[in-house]
């Protein structure tokens, strides 16, 4: 729109609301999907939950290079042993210890309020339905499946399933002029959490699964021939057109192709 509003010579509050106008007019402008009021709370519950982790995660991290600078290595260790390890390493040294207890502080009240968001996470996933059956696909948690159910929001505004993946910005951008055509990386437009999510979700499948499935044997066919890297984002599209089809069906994940094809 300013872009089209700075191609005219008089710049008028007038003239401008004749060009808003005429660009509606001539259907430039989609009509945009406001979500409900329960999405938009769950999507607050995500926000703010992430928001605590990446918080405490930042502080984890400035403890093990502040105290690396003095050859304080904190190694391997899980995050409900870590405050121990912390404070083991600046036993004999006060004048860290001191340094270090305001953050050892605000890590434990942040681990502690991000636990409550999560088990209310937990319990929110565990009474709804659609959850439920999207959890049945390998590789989606409990925080992958409410993170879709608030970005879809309603399933029957999307025409096809397909359709979802281009949503979440998972589809290839393109470049064409006469005979140059020109396939590019995906697009990454839409709901950056989503499609962050959806990439884990597809990596955990790829990687960490130890469960065969059609799916996985699908996704390391593309790997062996394209890499891992584009074999786990095309996972991650397929998987969106799969929840989506899950969610308007009614069904549940099918390992196999055979009950697929049966379906």
């Amino acid at each position: 729109m300013r872009a089209v509003l700075k191609a005219q010579i008089n710049k008028t509050d007038r003239n401008d609301a004749r060009g808003i106008a005429q660009m509606i007019r001539v259907g430039l402008y989609r009509p945009v999907h406001v979500k409900t009021l329960r999405s938009q709370k769950l999507r607050m519950l995500l926000t703010h939950r992430k928001l605590l982790q990446s918080k405490a995660i930042a502080i984890e991290n400035d403890l093990r290079g502040t105290l690396r600078n003095f050859g304080l290595k904190v190694g391997l260790v899980g995050t409900v042993k870590f405050e121990g390890r912390i404070k083991e390493l600046t036993e004999n040294l006060p004048d860290l210890a001191v340094l270090v207890e305001p953050l050892l502080i605000v890590r434990r009240v942040l681990r502690e309020q991000l636990a409550i968001l999560h088990r209310r996470l937990l319990a929110i996933v565990r009474d709804d339905e659609v959850c439920r059956r999207l959890m049945t696909v390998p590789g989606v948690g409990p925080v992958v499946a409410l993170t879709y159910r608030a970005s879809v929001d309603v399933p029957s505004r999307f025409k096809n399933s397909k359709a979802v993946g281009a949503v979440f910005g998972l589809t290839p951008s393109r470049h064409q002029s006469g005979e140059s055509d020109r396939p590019g990386a995906i697009s990454r437009c839409g709901d950056e959490m989503m499609r962050v999510m959806l990439y884990e979700a597809a990596q955990i499948l790829l990687v960490r699964s130890t469960k065969w499935s059609w799916l996985k044997a699908w996704a390391m066919k593309i790997a062996r021939h394209r890499g891992m890297k584009k074999a786990i984002v095309a996972l991650a599209r397929r998987l969106a057109v799969i929840m989506h089809r899950i969610w308007v069906d009614g069904t549940e994940f099918r390992w196999a192709r055979e009950e697929t094809a049966a379906a």
